[in-house]
This record gives C-alpha cells, sequence and structure tokens, in this order.
C-alpha cells in the first residue's frame, strides 16, 4: 500500500508500524528517516528561530491557508491512502481539503482523518492506522507494549499520590500569549499523579498570566507547540519576565521544567506514552524510574531563571 502522511504523529505511528510513507508534510521529522521523503505542504508562516510572540502574530496576520498541499507532487506519487487530522486548525493542513484534493486524484485515494481528543484516543488511532495500512498485528503488539507501559506508571502514580498526594500542575503548550495545554495533557496529568484541574477539559486554550499565578502550580511544565527543548528553555523568558514567575510553588521548589515539544506532548502518537513517562518525572521525580535530569528532551528551570532563563538537565 502506498501511503501519504500529512500529519507528523500518523508519520511516526505508520513507521513504528513498519510502514514507510511514499511523501510526508513539512513538519515530519521523526524518526530521522522521515526528514528524506518527499514532502508535500507547506507553511507561509516562519517558524525557524522565531520567538513564541512572533509566530502567534504571524498566524494572526494570515489571511487564508496557513499550509498548503502540493496536489501536483500528491499525484505523481499516486498514493492509495492518505493520512490526516482534524483535531487542530492551526496544525495541519485541513482536513476537508485534503479529502477535497483526494477526490481530484484519479482514482482517488481513501483517506484517514484522526480526530484525537483524548489521551485514549492518541492510543486507540495506533490500531486504526494499523488497520487501514494491513498491518494489523503490528499494530495490536505495539498498542499492547503502550499499554504496559501505562499500567507500569500509573502503579508508580499511585504509590506517589499515597506518599505526597497529586501536586498542583500548570503544562503550557504556548508562552506569548500563555496557553494551556488541551485535548490529551488532561488525561496525562491524572495518569502522572497530579491534580488535572489547570488544564481543559477540550482543546488548548488562551489563560491569564494571573490565573496562573493564582493555581501557583507545584509543578509547572512548558513544551511550546513546534519548540524543541533548547527553544523551550527560551519561551520560558517569555514566562519568567512576567511578575510572579520566582515566587510561583513550582519554581520555587525547582519542579519547572522546560521540555521539548515538538518530540513530547504535542504530537498525539504512540510516543505519548514517552511523555506521559516524562510527566511522571516532572511530577514525582523520587518515585520515577529515571530523574528528570536523565532525559535529554527535560530541563530544569533554576529558581533564578529572571530575567534569562538557566536550564540543566539532559
Amino acid at each position: 500500500m502506498r501511503v501519504a502522511s500529512l500529519l507528523p504523529s500518523a508519520t511516526e505511528t505508520l513507521f513504528a508500524l513498519g510502514v514507510e510513507p511514499v511523501g510526508v508534510s513539512h513538519s515530519c521529522d521523526h524518526p530521522p528517516a522521515a526528514r528524506e521523503l518527499p514532502t508535500l505542504t507547506s507553511t507561509v508562516v516562519d517558524h525557524a528561530d522565531r520567538s513564541a510572540a512572533d509566530i502567534d502574530e504571524q498566524m494572526r496576520a494570515v489571511d487564508g491557508a496557513v499550509y498548503d498541499l502540493d496536489e501536483e507532487r500528491l499525484a505523481a506519487l499516486d498514493p492509495d491512502l492518505l493520512v490526516t487530522q482534524a483535531t487542530c486548525d492551526v496544525c495541519a493542513v485541513d482536513a476537508s481539503e485534503v479529502r477535497a484534493a483526494a477526490e481530484r486524484l484519479d482514482p482517488a485515494p481513501d483517506v484517514l482523518a484522526c480526530d484525537p481528543h483524548s489521551f485514549a484516543d492518541a492510543l486507540d488511532d495506533v490500531v486504526r492506522i494499523g488497520e487501514a495500512v494491513d498491518a494489523t498485528d503490528a499494530a495490536s503488539a505495539l498498542r499492547g507494549d503502550l499499554r504496559d507501559r501505562v499500567a507500569a506508571v500509573r502503579e508508580r502514580a499511585e504509590r506517589a499520590v499515597a506518599d505526597e498526594g497529586r501536586p498542583r500542575v500548570a503544562v503550557l503548550d504556548w508562552t506569548d500569549p500563555p496557553i494551556r495545554a488541551g485535548h490529551w495533557v488532561r488525561d496525562m496529568v491524572e495518569l502522572a499523579g497530579g491534580d488535572p484541574s489547570f488544564q481543559p477539559d477540550g482543546p488548548s486554550e488562551p489563560v491569564a498570566w494571573d490565573d496562573v499565578r493564582e493555581v501557583d502550580p507545584e509543578a509547572l511544565v512548558v513544551a511550546p507547540c513546534g519548540f524543541d527543548r533548547d527553544r523551550a528553555v527560551d519561551a520560558v523568558g517569555d514566562l519568567a519576565a512576567r511578575p510572579g514567575f520566582d515566587d510561583l510553588a513550582a519554581v520555587r521548589r525547582d519542579r519547572a521544567y522546560a521540555v521539548d515539544g515538538n518530540g513530547l506532548f504535542n504530537r498525539p502518537s504512540h510516543r505519548l506514552v514517552d511523555s506521559l513517562e516524562a510527566l511522571f518525572a516532572c511530577l514525582h521525580p523520587e518515585h520515577a524510574a529515571t530523574p528528570p535530569a536523565a532525559h535529554d528532551r527535560i530541563a530544569r528551570v533554576d529558581a533564578a531563571a529572571t530575567p534569562s532563563v538557566r536550564a540543566d538537565g539532559g
């Protein structure tokens, strides 16, 4: 089967199932082999070395589509299946545009639109994608391994909560403006032994800085969408410059972290279980099999971060 993936999380899952796509989106960068495949999308927004505020300003200024699909190249690749998403209209080509493009091809490929809104949805998509590409055995095996790893985190979290209680948690997937992470993140915080009440029960949404201060999180995880760890460290500077940052319980307790959002949290692939394990390490480091400092995608934010951010770990 010839599969084109317009979604980084789907590309990751396809490779994990032993299926190499014939084409991918410009954002598909994992595993490294994905970077060598023909790219089918582009964006008018310049993300490279741009601040969170700059990227946000560009997104707001776009008049029309943020992403473009190269239909000519897509037709040349002659896919049997297109995998896209319907979860976030600022993350990838809109699913309706993909379906319309597919109908213009001859023959028209099937379209699978992933639309996860919870942690379970994201893991169940492993099976859906596996069924769509005739890799049901591989998908079943991968889903079983993920289930076992989640159960291990849940068991450790139960012991940690019994010892320490549930810390107040804030997970942000953007910093300027601050945006609290939604969809599957609320489930992950609860599974990892944290208080998930700060996270929205739905899509990610902007939040006032005063509301963050009022919650006074005991653990702060900053995982900006599309940013690697080093850029996440820089993005924490947006928060560190705000009044009261150093007074947050998370900062005072050395439980404030900058995280590679591009590799963790942002993409609803099978790697969300990696994200869950990393999150547990941030919330309950004393109970984690691997402490935060041993995760190369996590940096601890120094308590003296204002006005510049320093980090250790990894």
